[in-house]
């Protein structure tokens, strides 16, 4: 199939931008790499009226060091965080999450601001960047604000940025030294969306011991002290997630919980 007809848009400044997308209203989308609106488009699924490219708006292509974080502009790709073109906080996760992402040439052009916005629950940069306490920043008509990367995904394919605002970048807290993590995602094949995602981040120096139970369905289940995280903690905390016991799908969501706990205690 191919897209219904749209208005297409290219402004050179993120307020141009915000203009556009704040008098197009609900009949207005953003385009970044296109990994996620592209197919949405073809198979019509979302028909809007106008279409506008922020790809190469510079506002959305910074990445800086902001002292205990670093920030990385929205239109970030998934493979300069694989390859290490910019700097990474996390010493590792990240890089490591990115190369399990899709495919290649997904990665060549799909957004970290993208994927965000796009909120599928099993999207890996919708479950990572809660499991570190990354800071999502938006601006908008009223002015630039900061949302919780864990309050950020109100469920699937829904976030809370209004209607008008663009996500210009991520926060990203450093780990230090010490910290240690782990992830694992399991999915049946390489580019298929996970069906369980676990992640565990130790940071002694910081305070920090987050886990998560992700592609849930829904939200992201962040558990804010990890540290000690035994077997019936983690049974418990997939059960918080929404996975009743017994079940084919709490199991799959423990073991990666389970793995992802031993990777960061090894």
């Amino acid at each position: 199939m191919k897209p219904a007809r749209f208005a297409y848009e290219k402004p050179k400044s993120l307020a141009a931008a915000i203009r556009l997308l704040a008098g197009g209203g609900d009949k207005a989308k953003l385009i970044a790499g296109g990994q996620s609106l592209g197919p949405i488009l073809n198979f019509r699924l979302a028909q809007p009226e106008l279409v506008i490219d922020v790809r190469t708006l510079p506002e959305l292509a910074g990445v800086r060091d902001e002292g205990d974080a670093v920030f990385l502009g929205a239109a970030t790709t998934h493979a300069a965080i694989e390859d290490g073109r910019v700097p990474d906080p996390t010493r590792g996760l990240l890089p490591a999450v990115a190369r399990t992402i899709a495919y290649r040439a997904v990665r060549n052009r799909g957004t970290l601001g993208g994927s965000l916005a796009h909120a599928d629950p099993a999207a890996d940069w919708v479950n990572v960047m809660a499991l570190v306490d990354a800071e999502i920043v938006a601006r908008g008509p009223r002015g630039e604000r900061r949302i919780r990367a864990a309050q950020f995904v109100r469920g699937p394919l829904t976030t809370t940025l209004a209607a008008d605002e663009i996500i210009t970048g991520v926060r990203v807290p450093k780990l230090t030294a010490r910290a240690r993590w782990g992830h694992y995602k399991f999915n049946r094949k390489p580019g298929e969306f996970a069906e369980a995602i676990g992640g565990v981040v130790l940071d002694p120096d910081r305070g920090v011991g987050r886990a998560l139970v992700g592609a849930t369905g829904d939200a992201p289940h962040v558990v804010g002290d990890a540290a000690g995280l035994d077997e019936p903690r983690m049974r418990a905390a997939v059960a918080a997630a929404g996975f009743a016991p017994d079940t084919y799908e709490h199991q799959v969501h423990f073991v990666a919980l389970k793995r992802a706990a031993a990777r960061a205690a090894a």
